[in-house]
Order: structure tokens, then C-alpha cells, then sequence
């Protein structure tokens, strides 16, 4: 039952991410299906189909391209930067953006796996990810910012340690992350530096 349930969860690991991008791709299909259908491009429900179909991955396309132009990159440096200054919205969108940012893109930033004692009485450590070596913007020296993430939630918890509490862990950060993730029922590749 343990093995079914690794596999399980490991199952979901990969399924959830496809699910919700098949979900925003059938969206904007469905979307563009029903704009021909609403205009009466055509009476063939075939033709609408065939047309949202090639219109949908056309505009895709079209948004990579955009988004790897000056232009574009200009335009979306704009528009994010009235937002990180909006009232209220700041407060939402500039902590989304970085916690996506350190997930995934050029600037992933848990790339720094560690185990960090967090009870010495008990001899209990736990995973986490080194996010800030150089505290000293906050008056805190010799002490290191460290993500703990939760399993089976992309929430978490920063802790502040002293950088004697932690180790190192010899091993690839996002297998590190998947295993925390799943409660450790991923495997990771790598061993741990004792």
C-alpha cells in the first residue's frame, strides 16, 4: 500500500502541472471556437473547430514572439511597474511575482538545498532552501534567511538561523524540492551531505 501510494503521489506530482495547462489551453480554444461560432464565420461546426484550433496555437505563437521582443519587454516593464507601485495590488502581485520567479524562469532562487536544525534538543532538522547569505539591510549578522517549504502545499515558512545550523545538501535543488514536497515519498537522485 505504501509503494501504491509513492507512486500515487508521485503520479500527481507530474499530472497536476499537465492538467492545468490542458485546462488553459481548452480555455482559450474553447474561447476562440465559440468567437467563430458567434460571428458566423461558418455554419460548419467542423470548420469553427479547425479554425479555433489554428487561431489558439497561432496565438501562442504569437505571444512568444512578443514576449521575446524589445518592444514587448518594455511594454511588460511598464505595465508591472505601475503595478508594484498600485496601491492594494502591490501587496498582492509583487509577492506572486517573486515567489514564481523563485520557483521557475531565469531567477529560480531555492537553488541552495540545506538541512537546518531547528529543535537541538531533539536533534531534529528539517529541509529548506538558503534564500538570503547577506542580512545585513536588516541589522542581523551571522545569521542566514532559510525557506522551509511545506509538504503537499506550496506554502512555507522563513526562518532566521545561524549559518553553524545548517548543512549543505550534496544533491539536485529541485529534487530536494519534489521530495520535500511529497513528505518524502520522491526520491532524490543524490545522498545528502552527512
Amino acid at each position: 500500500m505504501k509503494k501504491f501510494l509513492k507512486y500515487f503521489i508521485q503520479g500527481l506530482i507530474l499530472f497536476i502541472p499537465l492538467i492545468i495547462t490542458l485546462a488553459v489551453l481548452m480555455k482559450l480554444f474553447d474561447f476562440f471556437e465559440g468567437l467563430f461560432a458567434f460571428v458566423g464565420f461558418s455554419t460548419n461546426a467542423l470548420l469553427n473547430t479547425a479554425l479555433g484550433l489554428i487561431v489558439t496555437v497561432g496565438f501562442i505563437a504569437i505571444l512568444g514572439i512578443l514576449a521575446s521582443s524589445f518592444v514587448f519587454k518594455q511594454f511588460f516593464s511598464f505595465i508591472e511597474d505601475k503595478l508594484e507601485h498600485a496601491p492594494f495590488i502591490r501587496h498582492i502581485y509583487s509577492p506572486v511575482k517573486d515567489f514564481t520567479n523563485a520557483f521557475m524562469g531565469n531567477k529560480k532562487r531555492f537553488n541552495k538545498p540545506v538541512l537546518v536544525l531547528t529543535n537541538p534538543n531533539a536533534n531534529i532538522e528539517e529541509i529548506g532552501f538558503v534564500t538570503g547569505e547577506d542580512l545585513t539591510h536588516l541589522n542581523i549578522k551571522d545569521k542566514v534567511a532559510v525557506y522551509i517549504p511545506m509538504s503537499y502545499s506550496l506554502s512555507g515558512r522563513l526562518i532566521i538561523v545561524p549559518t553553524a545550523n545548517i548543512k549543505p545538501l550534496e544533491a539536485d535543488a529541485s529534487d530536494v524540492m519534489k521530495f520535500t514536497v511529497s513528505g518524502g515519498v520522491s526520491d532524490v537522485d543524490s545522498d545528502t551531505q552527512q
